[in-house]
């Protein structure tokens, strides 16, 4: 179905990433709660900008028009800058977010130059259909202009998905909001809302600005996105093995993690590759939001975010550290949870497309994430006495039945971490059913 006089679609497709992202949200939420009450800062501006920043990003899932596809990813932007330097007063986050913004303008100028070699080649239109019925119609479809306008355009949508080389702001923003409470870093439910929400709403805008625009060059965007892929999947989990922070290694860990997601991508509608990218998604954000509610809850009560800090946490609270060893199992793809069967279907996915080299590379990394995210286990679980930070030993356990607010959050995204994992079927089944 097409609305707003043809800028926007609607199909069962799209409605599974706008629920995604709504999924998001609802989440993210909940996390901010505590982290408002704890910084004394106003929760309803926090709130107009989350719900502002998931509108754009429910709208840039439907986009039809290049005029679209540029505001609505601006409406998601502006917004995130607004959060990322939500505590104005932090010397460090005021740095990020300028980062932040400045490279987040130069990406948009990037792409409308795309845009405008779309537009030209196409004979003036503006609907991603059209553009394509005007290519057929100037003869422009192999043209050079065409092959320009891919590679600006592939790395204007790279800042939003962060894939290397075009993920140096990811790390700094992570790291870069903090919590004002404490002189150390300290995690915030502001980078969860980032980590996943922006992936979702990226992911859908580039199926269909490589599937329809770029129809004819089908072979040289293939191309791109594997070199981004595997440089993604490569970087990200060997520069994650050496951070000290936590914040900083699920940056680096995000960017290994849309190395997989653009195997479904490159995939595309044939051999299930979106069902499989759309059901691993549907994983990330558990097994993602997961963990940071861990972080967030851990960050609160004692403002510290380094990985050795968190030394023997398991005598302290067991239910916080099971659940982030779950979460963070899930993320390494260890069976029999969720993780794992989405990685599963993406490779195998990518194995019937003949991706061998690359899905081989994607196993190689996997295990390599692994370790880092076993290390951090190990410490939690088996940290010596002599190991024990002064932090973790005056660690004060929130109760269960004080009903956290990021603890709920938690116990939500543990069971979807986990139990899809033994029932996945039907979850690719419902993803099969959609069409593009």
């Amino acid at each position: 179905m097409i609305s707003f006089s043809g800028n926007f679609q609607t199909n069962n497709f799209n409605e599974i990433f706008q629920f995604l992202i709504l999924l998001c949200s609802t989440l993210c939420i909940p996390l901010s709660v505590e982290y408002i009450e704890c910084t004394e800062m106003a929760i309803t501006e926090f709130l107009l900008f989350v719900l502002t920043a998931t509108l754009g990003g429910m709208f840039l899932c439907g986009v039809n028009d290049l005029i679209t596809i540029f505001v609505a990813p601006e409406c998601f932007s502006l917004c995130s800058y607004l959060l990322s330097g939500y505590t104005k007063r932090d010397v460090r986050s005021n740095e990020a977010t300028t980062k932040y913004l400045l490279m987040g303008g130069a990406s948009s100028s990037i792409l409308v130059h795309g845009f405008s070699w779309l537009y030209g080649s196409s004979g003036g239109e503006i609907e991603l259909q059209e553009i394509v019925n005007g290519l057929i119609n100037t003869q422009m479809y192999y043209s050079p202009g065409i092959s320009i306008a891919l590679i600006f355009i592939t790395v204007g949508i790279g800042f939003k998905l962060s894939p290397a080389p075009s993920h140096q702001w990811t790390p700094d923003v992570y790291e870069g909001v903090r919590n004002p409470i404490f002189d150390s870093d300290s995690p915030t439910s502001v980078i969860s809302f980032l980590s996943v929400t922006s992936k979702v709403a990226a992911s859908a805008s580039a199926t269909r600005i490589f599937d329809i625009p770029f129809y004819f060059s089908s072979n040289e965007w293939h191309l791109l996105l594997e070199t981004l892929s595997i440089l993604s999947m490569i970087l990200g989990n060997l520069i994650a093995i050496t951070q000290t922070s936590m914040k900083r290694m699920l940056a680096y860990s995000s960017i290994g993690q849309i190395g997989y997601v653009i195997i479904g991508i490159i995939v595309g509608d044939s051999n299930d590759g979106y069902a499989s990218m759309i059901t691993y998604m549907l994983f990330y954000i558990s097994m993602n939001l997961g963990t940071f509610a861990y972080i967030v809850s851990f960050g609160l009560r004692t403002g510290i975010d380094n990985i050795r800090d968190y030394a023997g946490l398991y005598t302290k609270d067991p239910f916080l550290a099971l659940s982030l060893d779950l979460c963070l199992l899930s993320l390494g793809g260890i069976p029999p949870l969720a993780g794992f069967f989405g990685k599963l279907h993406l490779y195998w996915c990518g194995w019937q497309a003949g991706l061998y080299f690359f899905v081989s590379i994607g196993l190689l990394t996997s295990v390599v994430s692994i370790y880092y995210y076993l290390k951090i286990i190990n410490l939690l679980m088996t940290g010596r006495n002599q190991e024990i930070t002064p932090h973790v030993r005056n660690y004060r356990r929130s109760p269960l039945r004080s009903n956290n607010s990021i603890e709920l959050s938690m116990i939500v995204c543990v069971i979807a971490s986990t139990i899809p994992g033994i029932s996945t079927n039907p979850i690719i089944a419902i993803a099969q059913d959609t069409f593009f």
